[in-house]
């Protein structure tokens, strides 16, 4: 046999090797598919792929084959994502709004091919999770410039549901207006009261009269029915390519860094490694009617390494002037200092419950 044929046998041989170690790998990738509808997890982690290649590239020895390695690589990956969209695309993910809508524009980016279930009111999104009808729920829980979102958290608080993944979309509301009007046409703006608030500063300078629109989407689609130039809305680019409105002024925010925080809830609850790093985990609580309950659970906290950056107060809805707790900390809740912390908590509280441990992307 000459060298030539010779190496043609190895391709061969080594070429039907690969393929069934491809199937296998792509079985693999399944069941992480499926673990990521369940938990409500993105598709890409672009960390852990970068992880892997990194590791696997240092196997090859060969610094040039190693280059056409790291590509090959890359491409494996590529191709087990795209299987896994295509094993997602059943997935039913529940949002609070319309198409057009910040909240249709997060769910879109988090889940690229599942099916998005509109919802009129955040309860009845997180509720379509809790009873089966939706796999999952993109809720938002907190904006940079008008705060936590006070409805979302007590779900969190009173719910059975788990955060599992956090997506910050940066808000950039614009100005639309139906084609060929001008800032002179221009008397009133509609849109949801929180966009509102945000373009305060340009609605002020402007004089334009504001009315409150159930949300920013909708308002848009207002517009472009009446086909009034003297009526303007607040909304996305999406929304204004979506409605057929024109924009006729961009990023009117009043701050430049308009920030939404979306979370992702699901029934099953994710448990990140031990050795993970950049895990936040949401615990909420109410504490004993005792003196000094609340500074001692937060004692409790940072003494077991627990790094606080966010502690909020909330009303009880069925005790008057009764209080409890969102806190979001640095830290994984299931390693062993963690479960610790729980169960000290326990000595100052009436009610405790992690919200879920994820990853900060």
């Amino acid at each position: 046999m000459s060298a030539l044929e010779d190496a043609r046998r190895v391709i061969n041989e080594t070429d039907a090797k690969m393929a069934q170690l491809f199937v296998a790998r792509m079985e693999a990738a399944k069941v992480v598919a499926e673990y990521k509808k369940e938990h409500g997890l993105p598709i890409l982690d672009a960390k852990r792929e970068e992880e892997v290649i990194n590791k696997n590239a240092q196997l090859i020895e060969d610094s040039v084959i190693r280059e056409y390695y790291v590509n090959f690589l890359k491409g494996n990956i590529a191709v087990s994502r795209d299987y896994q969209e295509r094993l997602l695309s059943g997935m039913k993910v529940a949002y609070c709004g319309t198409e057009g809508a910040f909240a249709h524009i997060a769910t879109g980016k988090l889940f690229t091919t599942a099916q998005k279930v509109a919802f009129s009111d955040f309860e009845s999104a997180y509720m379509s999770v809790v009873n089966g009808e939706c796999d999952v729920a993109v809720l938002p829980i907190e904006n940079s410039f008008n705060g936590e979102v006070g409805q979302v958290t007590d779900l969190m608080f009173s719910g059975a549901l788990y955060i599992n993944n956090i997506f910050e979309l940066a808000v950039t509301q614009d100005l639309l207006v139906v084609p060929g009007a001008t800032l002179a046409d221009i008397k009133e703006v509609i849109s949801h009261p929180q966009a509102l608030g945000q373009c305060a500063e340009f609605l002020k300078a402007k004089g334009f009269l504001q009315h409150e629109y159930t949300n920013t989407a909708l308002a848009a689609k207002k517009v472009a029915e009446m086909g009034d130039k003297s009526v303007a809305a607040i909304a996305s680019a999406e929304a204004a390519e979506l409605f057929g409105l024109e924009v006729l002024e961009r990023n009117i925010n009043s701050s430049r860094n308009n920030t939404t925080r979306f979370a992702v809830f699901s029934r099953a609850e994710n448990v990140p490694k031990e050795r993970e790093r950049d895990i936040h985990t949401v615990i909420l609580f109410a504490v004993r009617n005792e003196a000094g309950s609340l500074a001692k659970a937060i004692d409790v906290i940072g003494r077991y390494g627990f790094n606080m950056i966010a502690l909020r107060s909330r009303p009880m809805r069925e005790q008057s002037w009764q209080y409890y707790f969102y806190i979001e900390a640095e830290g994984n809740i299931h390693t062993e200092a963690g479960k610790k912390m729980m169960k000290e908590l326990e000595n100052y509280c009436v009610k405790l419950k992690s919200a879920g441990a994820f990853k900060k992307i």
